[in-house]
């Protein structure tokens, strides 16, 4: 059975019915990771894990509304899809009685502002690197409703091999351009 959730009779499934479809699945209703590593490799990659994060989410939207979205353009321009992530979190969340605490249409102003930053001069580009702030609460809401559409899911809250080997490339980066950016030569 597929649920389409993008068609007008969105607001007429029931709630149970879109924990059923997610659970039933045996897996969540969105990409899983703790906030502190979504921050982490945020900050380590120069937001790159962003747009993974992104794209993850766009997968398991796919996957659990039976779309024929394509996760990986709507990761690559991020930058116009945001809002419908954020929103489709939202949307999800009031279905299930569980309203997300921060706005959809700020989330997305707030990242898309932020990450637009990085054009700014030295050193005000660095302020870019926030932008990971703003899916912090949209991660929130998704691991509370995961948690409660597939209680025993991966909470992906570990750095895996892969990853500790992105923090220590990208982490030793991120530092070089720091003391190249602000210590004088």
């Amino acid at each position: 059975m597929s649920i389409d959730l993008d068609t007008p009779q969105r607001a007429s499934i029931p709630a149970d019915t879109a924990m059923h479809v997610a659970a039933h699945a045996g897996e969540p209703p969105f990409f899983a990771v703790s906030l502190v590593k979504l921050t982490v490799m945020s900050v380590c990659t120069a937001g790159f894990y962003e747009l993974y994060w992104y794209y993850r989410n766009w997968q398991r939207i796919r996957q659990r509304e039976g779309s024929h979205i394509m996760p990986f353009w709507r990761a690559f321009f991020s930058l116009f899809f945001c809002y419908s992530c954020f929103a489709r979190i939202r949307d999800y969340g009031k279905e299930t009685g569980m309203p997300m605490r921060v706005p959809a249409a700020l989330l997305a102003a707030g990242w898309t502002v932020t990450t637009m930053l990085w054009k700014l001069p030295d050193p005000y580009w660095w302020a870019s690197s926030l932008a990971v702030v703003f899916l912090l609460p949209a991660q929130a809401q998704a691991n509370r409703l995961n948690a409660i559409a597939c209680p025993g899911h991966q909470r992906n809250a570990r750095l895996s091999a892969w990853n500790w080997l992105v923090v220590a490339l990208g982490g030793s980066f991120t530092v070089l351009a720091l003391i190249g950016t602000f210590v004088p030569e």
